[in-house]
């Protein structure tokens, strides 16, 4: 009578942990979206973040220079600005379209290869269909109930 109890209660523990887990799954299935949306809006946000500080970095350092090398504004200008060399003296090389182009494919590709932020995974999208997550609740529902109906405690027969 004692085995019958203890496998009784095994069972009882393995329905109602399903259908708790399913009932709470059902319910929190919309939250866990949110959570993956959230993070993924996270990591991006971080990715941003250190752009911006690099390009800050780099930003500083080059007001720096601007500052202790009044020279500067002469070498940079013509790269920036698309002017000719003033300087008779330095070389600057033509760059041919063709080298522009494939320089630009190069950039693209590069950019292209960037990691993406981990996805929301397949079955949280599969669950977020009402139907299923209205189905996922009554199975869950069932589950406990069978577990009370069937596996709860037994009721002593008086003779």
């Amino acid at each position: 009578m004692e085995f019958k109890k203890i496998i009784r209660f095994f069972w009882f523990v393995i329905f109602f942990t399903a259908g708790a887990a399913t009932l709470s799954f059902s319910i929190l299935a919309a939250d866990l979206m949110h959570y993956y949306q959230n993070k993924n809006l996270l990591s991006q946000s971080r990715d941003y973040h250190a752009q911006l500080e690099s390009l800050n970095t780099d930003y500083d350092i080059l007001l720096e220079q601007l500052e202790n090398d009044p020279n500067i504004y002469k070498r940079i200008a013509p790269a920036t600005l698309g002017t000719e060399q003033s300087d008779t003296e330095s070389v600057s090389p033509k760059v041919m379209p063709e080298e522009l182009q494939t320089a630009r494919e190069v950039l693209k590709y590069s950019d292209a290869k960037q990691v993406e932020p981990p996805a929301i995974p397949r079955w949280l999208e599969r669950t977020m269909d009402p139907r299923r997550r209205t189905v996922l609740f009554l199975c869950g529902g069932f589950l406990v109930l069978i577990a009370f109906i069937w596996f709860g405690p037994a009721k002593q027969l008086k003779s």
